[in-house]
């Protein structure tokens, strides 16, 4: 295949969703498909199942009231729409209409973090985190790649309440690593000098990399990429953070509220240790860019990554070498 096919390039995880949906509801009639004109589907991909693709058109909050009704009925509806309008514009009907009454709703918002940053910070989605692991009862999932997307919304028809489902826009390399469980964190790589903790595409290839390079300071990095925020893994993360000089969190989000201030709560309460986080500052980004323009811009990066880990290692090498099986405790 040459460079031009269009099979040879990897797909995004928002084309693995919208290439599986429509066979997971020929397999299941509960399934329904409720569209805010995102543009990411094709009618005719439905025809097989009639009447259980909607698109409601740029009506967010309609949406969630809709789907809440469909899931009240018995179905199980996955929704579509942008990261920021599905957590910000649509979050009382997300909050009365569906946490509250705990319904089997999927969220499955596209373009997360700085994935639009072409269009600018009203379509940056740096706060949907922090609001959705809030809500009682949801499920909260950033898969690290996409066959880890495929993976999420699979395993997600099957729980009860509500989930929310973050999703990139464009291609990422695929991640190394085992089997991909909603509510188990994956290890990426052992290492017991410090505890890098990751969520989503950027953010986990960031730590990745970091790990390499730490390796040519003598500093032996744990690699966690935390892919659900809720329920929380937090055997894994108290595991990570034990023995080491430190844990350095990794999110495509504001610092505030998402996966830092998790893993931060997590340790206060169960193993108190040194976290420094890397996320977007307590601002909004200054004009549009592309994703990785702006990643770069705020210091989302491996080499941020290496500068903050080694930060919590100087003076200090030694906690041994971490082995994942402690965190299936």
């Amino acid at each position: 295949m040459t460079g031009d096919d269009p099979a040879a390039r990897p797909r995004s995880a928002r084309e693995v969703y919208r290439d599986l949906l429509p066979e997971l509801m020929r397999a299941d009639d509960r399934l329904y498909c409720l569209d805010s004109d995102t543009g990411l589907f094709d009618a005719e991909a439905f025809a097989a199942v009639a009447g259980r693709y909607l698109n409601l058109g740029i009506a967010e909050h309609s949406l969630m009231g809709t789907a809440a009704g469909l899931a009240a009925s018995g179905n199980v509806p996955f929704v579509t729409a942008m990261a920021t309008f599905a957590a910000t514009r649509a979050l009382e009907a997300i909050k009365i209409d569906i946490a509250y009454n705990a319904l089997p709703v999927r969220i499955v918002a596209t373009h997360g973090g700085l994935a639009a940053g072409h269009l600018g910070p009203t379509h940056h989605a740096l706060e949907d985190l922090a609001v959705m692991r809030t809500l009682p009862g949801f499920t909260v999932v950033v898969p690290g790649d996409a066959r880890q997307a495929g993976e999420a919304v699979r395993q997600s028809v099957a729980p009860p309440g509500p989930v929310y489902i973050r999703l990139g826009r464009s291609a990422t390399p695929d991640l190394d690593g085992g089997p991909f469980e909603i509510g188990r964190a994956q290890w990426v790589r052992p290492g017991g000098d410090v505890a890098i903790i990751a969520c989503g595409p950027h953010p986990v290839l960031a730590a990745t990399r970091a790990a390499d390079r730490l390796e040519e300071h003598g500093v032996q990095a744990a690699v966690l990429n935390l892919h659900t925020l809720r329920p929380f893994d937090v055997a894994s993360v108290v595991a990570a953070a034990e023995g080491a000089a430190g844990v350095v969190t990794v999110e495509e989000h504001w610092r505030s509220g998402g996966l830092g201030g998790a893993v931060a709560e997590t340790l206060a309460e169960h193993a108190p240790a040194r976290v420094s986080r890397i996320g977007m500052p307590d601002a909004f980004a200054e004009g549009a860019g592309n994703q990785d323009d702006l990643l770069d811009r705020y210091g989302i990066t491996a080499g941020a990554v290496v500068a903050a880990a080694l930060n919590l290692t100087s003076g200090t090498h030694g906690g041994g070498r971490h082995d994942p099986g402690l965190s299936r405790v």
